[in-house]
């Protein structure tokens, strides 16, 4: 019987299964038989009109050279289908065919030199044949953008400086959060309230203080992200979301830059390298975002604490041997990595002719607007019919708690974050389980439906209403409100 790989992010929907055997002779045949075992999963997979959602690809075989093009395909009762979704031809390139010196300016490596601590510092790097001296004074004539200073951020910008990347750019607007230590290990303890910009540039210059750090301590946007690219030789994302990771797919484009691309999500990881002429762009693997709210970030689904650390690494390794010319490049090839197996896959990807970006009739010539094009993702979405929602206020729901008033309180949430903290007086109905344990609450009651921070309450709450509840309050804020305004021992996650 064909085999069906389901990625993290889908596994809530398929019983948390991640392999699931199905029976059919096309690929259309064998995903009929999943969605009708599961059903909640074909939003994820089919648009309304019944089409694979174009931030889904789908491969036959773990080396298959290319992403299905059609349903039809046959299968085998061998075959292993894997299901590649975003956390967004031909096949790989030999490095031989990429001129190293279309990176880094000849001129610029001739001019660098090295103190003998910096020889010994290296020294590990220049008894290797393939680096040598000539290789690190390329790493030194290297200037390598960041867009981001967090999960994957972190160990890019602390192996880079060690390496001896001569410039590394930063850019990242955000301050450091307890949150954050689980695993952006380029910040501390001592670091949280931190610019996270000021806390990385200190950690990159004690490791390595030959490094110059060029800080970009604002959001990357339409308005500014080719002033801060254009003079980089490599950008690397370590984005977390969508409108953040087009754009900067966009502006490597645009420029004629490698994209250094990796993105994590649970226990899961990707990485790749895009470049526009030499190989597919991330459009081509991903054409559209998923809609607004469909993908959760990592707040809402959590991500394991070393995983961006091997990713981080990859993404590393790969900025390295583009400035060294040396190995094959991921370019034309997206990696997979499943941190529960320690299982690595590869999947060859193709360059699309019709890519509005780097195909053959390309009609993106400029940087669009990402947030009207992507929407917003994760718990910043916000719910569909907003105006149809009626919120409460955590202090209100106190006020009429200690007034002795029998409230019927649903908390939608995981059983696992319950765990962690709850309402007093609340009952766990997870928000996967609302609709068909919808029997077992009265339409006549009214009720007071609470998260995380209101998203996933407020999904619950239309749910609810399409069944024909109509007396439905949303918790403002959800237990994060709950945790700041009226309990503090309620901890936050």
């Amino acid at each position: 019987m064909p085999k069906i790989l389901v990625p993290t992010s889908l596994q809530q929907f398929v019983g948390g299964n991640d392999e699931i055997n199905v029976g059919g002779t096309t690929v259309k045949e064998a995903l009929d038989q999943l969605l009708e075992r599961y059903p909640d999963l074909k939003k994820h997979l089919y648009n309304d009109k019944g089409e694979l959602r174009h931030f889904v690809n789908i491969y036959k075989g773990a080396d298959d050279t290319r992403a299905l093009q059609g349903l039809e395909t046959p299968v085998t009762d061998t075959d292993e289908l894997s299901i590649v979704p975003s956390i967004a031809g031909g096949v790989g390139v030999e490095m031989a065919r990429i001129n190293p010196n279309a990176l880094l300016p000849e001129e610029r490596v001739e001019a660098v030199s090295f103190s003998n601590e910096e020889i010994l510092r290296y020294s590990r790097h220049l008894i290797l044949p393939e680096v040598g001296l000539e290789g690190q004074k390329r790493l030194k004539a290297a200037k390598v953008l960041l867009i981001g200073a967090g999960g994957l951020g972190s160990p890019l910008a602390l192996y880079l400086a060690a390496a001896g990347i001569g410039t590394i750019g930063l850019v990242d607007f955000d301050a450091v959060d307890l949150t954050n230590l689980q695993r952006q290990v380029i910040h501390g303890t001592n670091d949280v309230g931190r610019s996270k910009l000021e806390s990385a540039k200190e950690t990159i210059l004690d490791i390595n203080p030959h490094v110059e750090v060029i800080g970009f301590e604002e959001r990357f946007t339409s308005q500014n992200a080719l002033e801060i690219a254009r003079d980089f030789d490599i950008i690397i994302d370590g984005t977390d979301n969508f409108p953040t990771r087009y754009l900067t797919n966009d502006v490597c484009a645009l420029l004629g830059k490698p994209n250094v691309y990796g993105s994590i999500f649970r226990f899961e990881g990707q990485a790749s390298v895009f470049w526009a002429g030499h190989g597919p762009c991330y459009r081509c693997l991903f054409p559209e975002p998923p809609p607004p709210g469909l993908v959760p970030s990592c707040a809402e689904g959590g991500v394991l604490g070393v995983l961006p650390g091997i990713v981080g690494c990859i993404q590393a390794i790969e900025a390295i041997k583009l400035i060294l010319g040396i190995g094959n490049p991921l370019i034309g090839r997206l990696l997979t990595f499943n941190a529960l197996k320690v299982q690595f896959r590869e999947l060859r990807l193709r360059r699309d002719p019709a890519c509005p970006l780097c195909g053959e009739n390309p009609t993106i010539h400029e940087l669009i607007d990402y947030e009207e094009f992507c929407g917003i993702r994760g718990e910043e979405a916000p719910p569909p019919q907003l105006d149809a929602i009626e919120e409460i206020t955590v202090r209100e729901l106190k006020r009429r708690m200690d007034s002795g008033e029998k409230l019927t309180i649903i908390d939608v949430r995981e059983p696992h974050e319950y765990a962690i903290a709850r309402i007093p007086g609340t009952r766990l109905i997870p928000l996967g389980q609302i609709e068909e344990r919808a029997n077992e609450l009265d339409p006549n009651q009214e009720i007071i439906l609470h998260c995380r921070s209101g998203k996933r309450s407020a999904e619950a709450l239309l749910k609810l209403k399409a069944k024909g509840f109509k007396n439905l309050k949303n918790l403002k804020g959800g237990i994060l409100a709950w945790s700041e305004e009226i309990d503090p021992s309620v901890p936050k996650y």
